[in-house]
């Protein structure tokens, strides 16, 4: 797949294909039934599948003050998640404050039809683009015709009582209902980070962890999940707790450690990607070291059965 981050660099191939356009945070599964459906009208009319998206994500742009924004996926996940789907190419718009003063008119004419002058293009039903969202899905059918490109709006993808969006996924992260947003992500949410010098103190109880530098401020709630640990091409299962270690201290910084199950070697520096399967329970204080040592080893034994499929899904889920 080919990724260009230069609007003047679009190669001439990729002129005459079938694209989308979208930030695509997540590559959900609403996400997904768009860009299947630009490779397939693709492949029907042999040209290319082209997907844009944008660099940093226009929320962070517009509206920097609102810190609580997470990204669900980097730009490196993004284009691994479209890459596996079979797209011939992603252009990567810079979004800027400069590039925000586009007028709908003026991205329509010179970036769709100027740079890349597609036959077809297929957006979501929510897709607003120019300056102040003026650009509706009807305006942009107005501008294919005098471009000659065709548009198609995919409607909603409805799952589980509600639509998929990138807001739904994302709150369910925040609330900690990881198997929720595995499901409306059509895979596990994923977390990356090197390991960092911790306290030690896993090891002197007798289940050394991994203390992640998480490289996405999306972070699940506070609590113990069963994960698996992806590490140089390897992986393993894994019980990872996300929270302030109580039982230890009262004021101290949130962590995220992975306990990694039948692994001995040496991890810091190292970047492990975490998968998440299940959120298992609460993060708890508890009365004395032996008291948690007893839940570590309960919490081990369940993450054990929950992966290798000896359980079904608790579906628990973080108290309102």
């Amino acid at each position: 797949m080919k990724v260009i981050k230069d609007l003047h660099g679009v190669p001439d191939d990729l002129r005459g294909g079938v694209m989308t356009i979208g930030n695509f945070d997540g590559v959900h599964l609403a996400h997904q039934a768009i860009i299947k459906r630009v490779v397939d009208e693709a492949r029907r009319r042999d040209a290319k599948s082209i997907v844009m998206t944008f660099e940093p994500h226009p929320q962070q742009v517009l509206h920097p003050e609102r810190e609580r924004f997470y990204l669900i996926t980097t730009l490196e996940e993004k284009l691994e998640i479209i890459s596996g789907m079979g797209v011939d190419a992603v252009i990567v718009v810079a979004f800027s404050n400069e590039f925000s003063k586009t007028t709908a008119e003026e991205f329509a004419r010179d970036v769709v039809c100027g740079k890349i002058r597609p036959v077809m293009v297929f957006i979501g039903h929510d897709y607003t683009f120019g300056c102040g969202k003026e650009g509706k899905p009807d305006y942009l059918r107005a501008q294919g015709e005098k471009c000659g490109f065709g548009v198609e709006v995919i409607g909603a993808v409805v799952m589980e009582g509600g639509v998929v969006s990138s807001t739904r996924v994302r709150n369910a992260i925040v609330e900690g209902n990881v198997s929720l947003a595995a499901r409306l992500l059509g895979r596990p949410y994923s977390l990356g980070g090197h390991v960092v010098e911790g306290d030690r103190r896993g090891s002197t109880i007798g289940f050394p962890t991994a203390n992640i530098e998480a490289e996405k401020l999306l972070v699940p709630a506070r609590g113990v999940y069963a994960v698996y640990a992806d590490l140089e091409g390897r992986r393993y299962k894994a019980a990872l707790n996300i929270g302030f270690n109580p039982t230890f201290s009262e004021q101290g910084m949130m962590t995220v450690e992975a306990h990694i199950l039948d692994f001995n070697g040496h991890l810091y520096g190292k970047k492990l990607r975490l998968s998440f399967v299940e959120r298992i329970r609460d993060e708890k204080k508890f009365e004395n070291p032996d008291e948690l040592v007893t839940q570590i080893k309960k919490d081990v034994e369940r993450v054990r059965m929950i992966l290798d499929g000896e359980v079904e899904s608790s579906e628990f889920t973080a108290r309102s």
